[in-house]
């Protein structure tokens, strides 16, 4: 007998049923042994109508040990007892199956004719919503067209660490009851602007969704039953998969036949599915297609963020009577805010700011010197990187907008992030803080020309106060000490280099010695690294002081750590860890110690150098030390 497409869809379905049945009943030791294949004679079931309801029928399974399969005009399910509410007149077929230790068995078809209807099951808003009513239908397509516009949601999916529930709460909380609206950092990655098809659900004689999908690979036009659950707001789908982007499908989610509703409205809905492997949830995000051709972009003008101008104008805020200098804060140079001037981020100090944001402690002398003053005759002078320039500017009362002519103001922060202009030469002033009756911080704002934000250059009123040298002490102390205690060792596969006077260069690398001991066995023996595995340096801060404690055959020894922040130093009163058999002569006291080879923000990861000068000054021997674990 040939099998058409259709029967090859049941029988992938089943298999699919077939492999989670047993995969659950894998993980449970008390069920009993399934029996060999069952003939089909010995099959016990019924498939009931209610007398009192006929469109209301009943299953149930009484054939013992197996698993049941049942396969419903309404879907499938493997309850041993369950009810499928028919809404619709009509001839509907049931098969009963069972997973057996031989395998599926199926029962002949069974049909029932009903002759009646009951639209109680799906006389409910929601219904109503998602089919347009008894009778009707309605088509869906998710939220993102050819030219890339999100015309509801602000994305075609959002992501959620839970089952994000109708209402907007969580089915648990904690960690996991997060959503993350994707679409803000643009919809590229998530969907490509493209037509991704149509979703019709219809209850025209029976609920029956069609869909129609233009990007889905190897799906095209599906056909299959559906059922909303007003009660537990899921939609279950046979036959048929939900509209999706053209990378999701069976790569990322579990299950298609169960999806939880999280709103659903006359013109937009979101379904979410669990993402195969994680615990996290894929929110669709769908707009009828009435509402989606009969969209009209908004062209409304961007919010003006309240703002303190200290009791004045825009132009008296940044130059006064005569002028005003604002400093690039080295705290917190840059963030980003919603178009009503609301961070995006909870950056308060630069300890605050992630990896990706590239912005560290080496980074803030530079930023400090970074600098624009505004003349209240209309010139602007910018210094940044030792570079100066000046122009004019003007500034559009009410919406607080500054526009550059002849100058660009452009100030690096950081790895990447730069305060620069829009295309348009223009900065908005977004957001104020004072001090007293006085405007001391002002946050400058470049509008993103796709989304709906801005991302603001923080600036403080004349000098940052910020001292590079007190900076750089900070930084040395937080890496020797981690902020209390940090203890280290000389590391054992890359253990000296040697640099020139102004510590440049340096011949050796991290595969110079690794346990090759015949090429520098003048300084790298199994003797020496041996006794490179028990010494430790342990650093500390305690009330302002760093002390070192060094621990060495089995003698402690404790000292006082002199930071010269100005010169990059270090000044110790005791020997640090002595080396064994060849590499005995290399130096355990330096006057002082120079901070060398890599930058201390690195210290996690690269360790630390300290370099002594020999006594011509012509060359210093670099010691590597890095954390112990």
């Amino acid at each position: 007998m040939k099998k058409t497409n259709a029967m090859k869809k049941t029988l992938n379905s089943f298999l699919i049923i077939l492999a989670i049945v047993f995969g659950i009943i894998g993980c449970k030791d008390e069920v009993p042994e399934l029996p060999d294949l069952i003939p089909v004679a010995d099959l016990q079931f019924e498939i009931t109508q209610n007398p009192n309801d006929p469109n209301m029928v009943i299953l149930e399974s009484m054939t013992p040990n197996v698993i049941p399969l049942w396969t419903t005009p309404m879907g499938r399910s493997t309850r041993v007892k369950d009810t499928v509410k028919l809404a619709f007149e009509g001839s509907y077929k049931f098969v009963y199956s069972v997973a057996g230790g031989g395998g599926i068995v199926n029962s002949d078809t069974v049909t029932l004719d009903i002759s009646t209807t009951n639209l109680s099951y799906v006389d409910d808003p929601l219904w109503n919503n998602l089919t347009g009513g008894v009778g009707e239908s309605k088509d869906w397509v998710l939220d993102i067209d050819a030219e890339g516009n999100s015309k509801y949601w602000g994305g075609p999916m959002y992501f959620s660490g839970d089952v994000w529930r109708w209402g907007g709460s969580c089915s648990e909380e904690g960690d996991k009851c997060w959503i993350w609206e994707a679409g803000w950092v643009g919809n590229e990655w998530i969907a490509a602007a493209n037509d991704y098809g149509v979703m019709n659900f219809s209850l025209e004689g029976n609920a029956v969704v069609t869909v129609n999908h233009m990007n889905s690979p190897g799906r095209g036009d599906e056909v299959g039953t559906y059922f909303l659950d007003v009660d537990n707001k899921t939609l279950s789908m046979s036959d048929a998969a939900p509209l999706m982007n053209d990378w999701v499908d069976g790569a990322n989610i579990d299950d298609w036949r169960l999806g939880y509703v999280i709103s659903l409205t006359e013109d937009a809905m979101q379904l979410a599915y669990k993402d195969k492997g994680k615990e996290e949830f894929i929110i669709f995000n769908y707009i009828t297609k009435e509402y989606s051709d009969n969209w009209v972009p908004e062209d409304q003008p961007d919010p003006n963020p309240p703002i303190d101008l200290g009791g004045g104008t825009a132009q008296g805020l940044i130059s006064v009577t005569t002028s005003k200098t604002w400093t690039l804060s080295p705290e917190t140079p840059f963030n980003w805010t919603d178009l009503e001037g609301n961070f995006l981020n909870d950056w308060q100090s630069i300890g605050d700011y992630p990896d990706w944001a590239g912005y560290r402690a080496e980074h803030q002398a530079d930023v400090a010197a970074s600098e624009i003053v505004f003349h209240a005759d209309g010139k602007v002078e910018t210094k940044s990187g030792g570079v100066e320039a000046e122009g004019t500017y003007a500034v559009e009362e009410g919406t607080n907008l500054i526009s550059f002519t002849d100058v660009m103001p452009s100030f690096q922060m950081g790895d990447w992030a730069v305060a620069n202009t829009t295309d348009a030469n223009q900065w908005k002033i977004v957001k104020t803080a004072t001090t007293g009756s006085t405007v001391t911080d002002i946050w400058f704002g470049k509008r993103d020309p796709d989304k709906p934000e801005y991302m603001v250059f923080h600036f403080v009123l004349g000098s940052s106060g910020f001292d590079p040298i007190e900076a750089n002490k900070q930084l040395i102390i937080n890496s020797l000490t981690g902020g209390s205690s940090r203890t280290f060792k000389v590391s054992d596969s890359w253990h000296v280099d040697w640099l020139a006077a102004d510590l440049t260069g340096g011949w050796t690398g991290p595969t110079t010695f690794a346990d090759d001991f015949t090429s520098n066995s003048w300084v790298w023996t199994q003797a020496v690294k041996d006794g490179l595995q028990d010494p430790t340096l342990t650093f500390t801060l305690n009330a302002g002081v760093v002390t070192v404690t060094k621990v060495q055959d089995g003698v402690t020894t404790n000292g006082t750590v002199t930071i010269d922040a100005e010169n990059n130093t270090l000044s110790i009163d005791i020997d640090l860890i002595a080396f064994k058999d060849a590499a005995a002569w290399l130096p355990v006291s330096g006057d002082p110690w120079y901070i060398c080879k890599v930058p201390l923000a690195n210290i996690e990861t690269d360790g630390m150098w300290l370099g002594d000068m020999n006594d011509d000054g012509t060359e210093v021997t670099a010691i590597h030390y890095v954390i112990s674990n």
